[in-house]
């Protein structure tokens, strides 16, 4: 086949789920109903901490239109619940332990969603208090241990160089504490499923998610039937951000039992108060830094860093993986220690989230090479431009980076577009004139390990299935999902661009466990690349066929042969539809379905000293950020921004400008706005009242963006992922930005008005 140039890779596409979604014909979880169906509530227990002595559902049972209330005792299969550590109960007996106010105790069912959640308020629950464990602190003491022998659930650790020894030699050492706080994931639409006993004697679920192969292997071990009884479909799912990779798996628990016991569909929509409360966050995490120079170059960082896993350790393995390996930001390191620590409270157990276990620890290390920078005098643009990574340099894991390393440039493009030393002057300037309001710049440069990485290279495949039906229609179904983040566009893109076929013709169905096989989480970042990789794979096998099959029919060499503009085109002119192709193939009974798969080489690395490759490849982010802070309320608001993002190769730049804007808006809401508050361990704003998200009121005019294209060879066209490094700048620069603007180092986020004030006051951080 001659070598073809891309025809629809990098041209502006409209979104392929748009029209359905704006006209409201899309169906989420909420949309769908059945026959004879119920509609469930939880039970949750209201205590941090305690022991359950009884569950009392009389007065529940009495209420007409309820159906049943539903305990361990009901579960047909292993009560137990966890993607990566089972040890959480998926009801919790009696005589045991409750471990966080969110606990689920038992399952209620009604007629209607209203009556299910007023018998969930009147069941009983009694339970026998204990001391709880609600800071990290107290849980690194082991007093009172919630699970096991020691709080301490997961720990990982790097040791490259020798750190200690440079340290004893070195004339500049700087040290900095930090802290960043919960963020809830906030989607539009709350945890949904609806579980339907069907004909194949097994369950069909259907459910807002992100991983429907975790969903599909939970419902298979609490019900305790073969996975192969278990087929599940993604509905529309409005929003997910990391909440809907595990949580879906224990939400279709839920319902299952009661489908199970029943013998009838059962629907279990969250509330949004019951959502908030039971459901994981992003990881609190404190980290204490240890950096020693020559020169302005960085030679020795050492950095402890400790997570707050909560009550169960949900995906927290996985998730602390990717803590240590950025824990040392986008920068060229010869001597680097890691130590990283997750603890169990009796707190809310976070999980999942955009960036996962990587915008707290990439905030703090930026904002101390904000601060030495600061003590030294150092540019801050300049300084990190001395120590990035680059083609040739080795990450804090020694991993040696040989292509697609866009970082340099992405500190370039952001220089430039903001005009930073114009910029710095001007703010000085202008605070120089200012009395109640001041201005500060702040800078982030980060990089992300795409996909799994080393800690989760069994997930780390895709496959996809693709039929070309008798008209030139084509069908794709992949194993990733759908969540707005554009997905379905850049499947159906790669399909169109390989088969040549219009977009118009190509659908990209809901996932479903019955079609395509496992296909590992949709996180990371990983769609484009796996999902992706595998499309292409199955639509060139089928391209090639139809190409024999033209051949056959024009008398044309297969060298010649070109399909795009839904068209097949060869020598002299010869020219025939897809559609016209297609309907010869099917009469010669060729083969026109066909799957794909795709995975990365295996990554060697060392998991007991964290030494090297620990990712597939890495995206490249820097951002300026130019802030206003009202010196007498210590709001804060971000007032201009420049960010530059290296995403290998922009499939769907629409797309791309679109996640960073939303990733901009998200993590701009994780530095200023979004301030999770806890008391005994209730999280007390549970709603959007109370939780604060910013609105497009609150984004910045001028919000500059620059994607640079360093491709990666493995990735479908050169692409990279977008999804979460759009959002891992954020943090630091506004922390940079208000550090600037007030003269004093921001050590936390949220930077809310009142921690402004006190740093104002006294410079010191606000207590967790």
């Amino acid at each position: 086949m001659p070598e073809r140039h891309e025809k629809v890779v990098g041209k502006k596409i409209n979104r392929v789920d748009a029209r359905e979604k704006v006209s409201g014909r899309a169906k989420f979880a909420a949309d769908v109903s059945f026959d004879r169906q119920v509609n469930c509530a939880l039970v949750i227990a209201k205590k941090a901490h305690g022991v359950l002595k009884s569950i009392d559902a009389s007065s529940a049972k009495k209420i007409p239109g309820v159906e049943g209330v539903f305990t361990w005792r009901d579960v047909p299969g292993e009560n137990q619940l966890g993607d990566v550590i089972k040890d959480m109960p998926c009801l919790v007996k009696e005589g045991e332990r409750v471990r966080f106010y969110g606990d689920v105790v038992a399952v209620v069912a009604a007629s209607s969603k209203k009556i299910a959640e007023e018998a969930a308020e009147l069941v009983n629950v009694e339970i026998e208090e204990l001391k709880p464990v609600l800071t990290i602190e107290e849980a690194m003491k082991d007093e009172i241990v919630i699970h096991g022998k020691s709080n301490i659930g997961v720990s990982r650790r790097i040791r490259k160089g020798n750190a200690s020894k440079f340290f004893e030699n070195s004339e500049h050492i700087f040290e900095g504490e930090f802290y960043a706080h919960y963020q809830e994931q906030a989607y539009m639409e709350t945890q949904g499923v609806i579980v339907v006993p069907d004909i194949d004697y097994g369950f069909t679920v259907y459910g807002t998610m992100q991983c429907p192969y975790y969903v599909q292997g939970a419902v298979s071990n609490v019900l305790g039937i073969p996975m192969s009884r278990v087929r599940v479909i993604q509905t529309e799912t409005g929003g997910a951000f990391g909440g809907k990779e595990d949580i879906p798996s224990y939400v279709a628990s839920y319902a299952a039992i009661v489908a199970n016991n029943l013998r009838r569909p059962a629907k279990l929509i969250y509330s949004r108060e019951i959502d908030i409360q039971t459901t994981s966050k992003r990881h609190p995490i404190k980290s204490h830094y240890k950096v020693a120079l020559e020169g302005k170059k960085i030679k020795a960082m050492t950095i402890e860093a400790y997570m707050d896993m909560g009550a169960y350790a949900t995906l927290t393995p996985i998730v602390i993986f990717r803590t240590l390996v950025h824990a040392a930001g986008a920068y060229e390191i010869e001597n680097v220690d890691v130590d990283v620590y997750a603890v169990y409270t009796n707190k809310v157990p976070p999980g999942a989230f955009r960036g996962f276990g990587s915008p707290q620890v990439l905030f703090a290390v930026e904002s101390m090479l904000d601060d030495i920078a600061v003590q030294m005098g150092f540019d801050p643009m300049e300084f990190r431009e001395i120590n990035t990574l680059r083609p040739g340099s080795r990450t804090s894991t020694d991993h040696l980076l040989v292509n697609s390393v866009g970082a340099p440039e992405t500190l370039s493009r952001v220089k430039k577009a903001s005009k930073w030393k114009e910029l710095v002057k001007e703010t000085e300037e202008f605070n120089k004139s200012s009395e109640e309001v001041k201005r500060g710049v702040g800078l982030s440069h980060i990089f992300y390990g795409v996909s799994l990485g080393a800690g989760g290279q069994a997930l780390d495949k895709s496959g996809a299935h693709v039929l070309i039906d008798r008209d030139g229609s084509v069908e794709v179904r992949i194993g990733g999902t759908e969540m707005g983040q554009g997905a379905k566009t850049v499947i159906s893109i790669i399909a169109a661009e390989e088969l040549g076929q219009s977009m118009d013709k190509i659908v990209v169905h809901q996932p479903d466990t019955a079609f395509v096989p496992d296909s590992g989480p949709t996180v990371a970042s990983r769609t484009t690349i796996y999902s992706g990789n595998a499309v292409k794979s199955a639509c060139a096998s089928l391209r090639e066929r139809l190409a024999s099959v033209f051949c056959e029919l024009t008398g044309c060499r297969l060298s010649s042969v070109r399909f795009e503009d839904g068209c097949v085109y060869g020598e002299n002119e010869n020219k025939l539809s897809f559609d016209e192709v297609v309907e010869h193939a099917y009469k010669k009974n060729v083969k026109l379905f066909e799957t794909g798969w795709y995975e990365t080489p295996k990554l060697k690395f060392d998991m007991d000293n964290g030494i090297g490759e620990a990712y597939v490849t890495y995206s490249y982010a820097s951002q300026v950020v130019q802030v206003e802070v009202d010196l007498a309320t210590g709001y804060s608001k971000v007032i201009k921004a420049f960010t530059a993002h290296d995403v290998g190769r922009s499939v769907n730049p629409e797309g791309v400008v679109g996640q960073i804007q939303g990733g901009f808006a998200q993590g701009m809401g994780y530095a200023i706005f979004e301030d999770m508050k806890q008391k005994d361990g209730k999280i007390i704003s549970d709603n959007f009242n109370t939780y604060i998200i910013p609105t497009v009121h609150e984004l910045p005019k001028e919000l500059v963006i620059d994607v640079v294209e360093d491709p990666f060879p493995e990735g479908p066209y050169g692409a990279k992922g977008i999804g979460e490094p759009s959002l891992m700048p954020v943090p630091g620069a506004v922390a940079n930005a208000i550090s600037m603007a007030i003269g004093k180092r921001v050590r936390r986020i949220p930077v809310t008005p009142e921690y402004v004030l006190q740093l104002l006051e006294n410079g010191s951080s606000l207590q967790e």
